[in-house]
């Protein structure tokens, strides 16, 4: 035994030597068939001595299993976006911030490439993986550790000495572009459609339940930032991330010290023809002060560090051939049109499809030339490099085909169709038509409605293509049908060989049972989220919200006449018209009783406190304009815990404006009414600072 243990702990030494050298410092030093010797070996050892394996065991990054689902995590430390910059004017006028703020210290920038992947943390705990997570909302994201876990460039233990006793790496998964054109090959090989790019590819694969399938895939990770740290400090970012390197977690090697914004300015003129040879999609760099007591200093919006920016490098495009057009089908019957084209090379990876948004940008776009047609030559780019979209047409075809038209018919069910009065969307106005169904479906069982976990897109699909479900209350009688559910067939892949093998698969008891309990808790969600989920046309999450509290009631709402809705503080007559209708139809009328019948909750707590000493108690307030340190639903949520109401419209009814930058009509009305006006500077100072 102890012959046994000291092989497989020198075994497991070796190869996460070998992955360091291979994966974190691109310097194998044995062949690829030396190395499966090696952990064929520890697998052959650990066979023959199951007591021995450890959850850290290089053998161990592959669960024999699929997963039953992802549970929600709270990051120790939000996971903040970074605003963005397009010009080297515009960063100078960030170092302009930075140098006022510091009252012009000394202070350098560390530059690292944008990679296009997929946020993700990594925490260690006394040098072991613990949790891995994705970024979600930036305060709450998914458990995804069991497919971290399969990216051999992460170690399953920090390499050397002195880590922290908790260790949280912010970082980029991705797949790399040779080890995803490799499996694209394989896919098309099977006859499988292949994935259109790798930064969507690599979400799908992160958020799947079979780790085996997921294992070949050659996913990799690099480290750009820190979340919590507990037992250690660093003065600056370059030596943290030395100190990574040294514990064998990736960092890039093109990241740059500048000790100036001359110098940054200078890496992005010469990093633009670089990154295009990277093995990762990258549409910019990213910009941070190096010093960690610097940053501290400066602090961070709700939003964004003030000490950190991206500068984005512009579109890329390309000329080629419209093919034809097809149609897609949204959750409120929406028709949106998206551009079929020859194949073409756009930042990267190959484009097929591009967004065209609408009938009457469609119009637009043809304006000179008769229309749009088939075969006709257009200018494509990547907004923002992740969505493609058509810009403009570059000229007819030499043999032009079929002029581009609005359907007269719904695509999908064959329904009639009609053009929002006043608007530019064509929408199917069949509520049974199956691609509205489904989309509802997806958005009904969202996070940020019913949060209905284990309900992703796929199983709505299979759901109503099987008749088991065509409303939202059907969904609470699945418990009935149990059987069918677990009989529901999907596409599962598994490692065979050095091939990945799509099998199709029951849905299963386990996960069945774990679908249905989502089910029974949803019933338990607030009013408000109730009526968010509903789908009822320009009723969104914060207006839901407003109208709840005033109701209290499902019944009360569904009773309200268009005034009585407008008294609701945001609620305004376009919006009270929508409710209105919905309400009256029988179609909306059948959905919250149905809803109801089935056991889901349609009231709403009375948990706010009590505000009456609050500094807003009894103001109205709307806001208007981009803001520094709030998004508008953070703003919000803080004007009504201070005992305010926020307000979407401006009237003689609003106390205070709270303008930020590029405010438009609400504060030209607001001059004109003569209601108060705050920057937001204004608004801290005398509402918020006090408290």
């Amino acid at each position: 035994m102890s012959d046994a243990r000291h092989e497989i702990e020198t075994l497991r030494r070796e190869i996460e030597e070998h992955d360091s050298l291979y994966y974190t410092k691109a310097v194998p030093r044995i062949s690829d068939q030396q190395y499966d010797a090696l952990f064929q070996r520890l697998k052959d050892l650990e066979a023959e001595h199951p007591e021995l394996i450890t959850a850290d065991s290089p053998t161990q990054r592959v669960g024999e299993r699929p997963i039953e689902g992802f549970e929600h995590v709270e990051h120790a430390v939000p996971m903040l976006s970074i605003d963005n910059t397009y010009t080297p004017d515009e960063l100078r006028e960030f170092d302009k911030r930075i140098a006022k703020a510091l009252q012009d210290e000394p202070y350098e920038y560390i530059v690292d490439p944008k990679i296009d992947g997929v946020s993700a943390t990594l925490r260690y705990a006394n040098g072991k993986l613990a949790l891995g997570a994705t970024r979600g909302d930036g305060r709450t994201g998914d458990d995804i550790t069991a497919n971290l876990r399969t990216i051999r460039s992460i170690p399953l233990k920090l390499r050397g000495s002195n880590w922290p006793d908790v260790l949280e790496v912010r970082g980029e998964a991705y797949w790399p572009r040779d080890a995803f054109n490799r499996h694209n090959e394989h896919r098309i090989a099977k006859g499988l459609e292949p994935f259109a790019n790798p930064r969507n590819a690599t979400t799908g694969t992160l958020k799947s339940l079979d780790t085996q399938s997921i294992a070949d895939r050659g996913l990799a990770f690099i480290a750009h930032g820190a979340g919590e740290i507990v037992g250690a400090s660093f003065a600056t970012a370059s030596e943290f991330f030395d100190a990574l390197s040294d514990w064998g977690i990736p960092t890039t090697i093109h990241q740059r010290v500048c000790a100036s914004i001359d110098d940054v300015i200078a890496f992005v003129e010469a990093w633009d023809e670089k990154r295009h040879a990277l093995e990762y999609e990258t549409d910019g760099l990213v910009i941070k002060i190096n010093s960690i007591e610097q940053r501290d200093r400066l602090g961070s919006t709700s939003r964004y560090p003030r000490w950190a920016i991206a500068y984005k490098y512009a579109a890329e495009q390309a000329e080629t051939v419209l093919i034809g057009v097809d149609y897609q089908v949204g959750k409120l019957g929406t028709i949106t049109p998206r551009a079929k084209m020859k194949p073409v090379q756009l930042s990267g990876t190959t484009v097929r499809h591009a967004s065209l948004h609408n009938f009457d940008q469609v119009e637009r776009l043809g304006a000179d030339h008769g229309g749009l047609h088939e075969n006709d030559v257009v200018l494509v780019e990547k907004a923002g490099e992740i969505i493609p979209q058509v810009v403009r047409l570059v000229s007819p075809g030499a043999k032009r085909g079929r002029k581009i038209e609005p359907p007269t018919r719904c695509p999908v069910c064959n329904g009639d169709v009609e053009k929002d009065e006043g608007g530019v969307y064509i929408r199917c106005i069949n509520p049974a038509c199956d691609a509205q169904i489904k989309e509802r479906l997806k958005y009904f069982c969202g996070r940020d409605q019913m949060d209905i976990e284990g309900l992703g897109d796929v199983i709505v699909e299979k759901l109503v293509d099987q008749e088991l479900v065509e409303s939202f209350a059907d969904l609470y009688a699945l418990k009935d049908k149990r059987e069918k559910v677990e009989a529901i067939e999907i596409e599962q892949q598994r490692k065979s060989g050095d091939d990945v093998k799509t099998s199709i698969v029951k849905f299963g008891e386990k996960r069945t049972q774990k679908l249905l309990e989502g089910i029974e808790r949803s019933k338990g969600q607030p009013l408000a989220r109730v009526l968010a989920a509903m789908n009822i046309r320009h009723v969104g999450g914060s207006s839901a919200e407003l109208i709840a509290d005033h109701f209290k009631s499902m019944e009360a709402i569904a009773a309200a006449t268009e005034e009585q809705l407008q008294e609701v503080d945001g609620v305004g007559p376009e919006m009270a018209k929508s409710l209105r209708a919905f309400f009256a139809s029988e179609s909306g009328q059948q959905l919250w009783q149905d809803l109801q019948n089935a056991g889901v909750n349609m009231t709403q707590p009375d948990t706010v406190a009590d505000t009456s000493n609050a500094p807003l108690a009894g103001k109205t307030l709307v806001v208007t304009g981009t803001l520094e340190q709030f998004d508008r639903k953070e703003i919000e949520t803080l004007i009504k815990r201070l005992g305010g109401k926020a307000s979407g419209s401006v009237s003689k009814k609003t106390d205070y404006l709270v303008a930020g930058e590029k405010a438009g009509s609400k504060l030209d009305k607001a001059k004109e009414l003569g209601v108060e006006i705050l920057t937001e500077a204004e608004f801290v100072e005398r509402f918020v600072s006090q408290q």
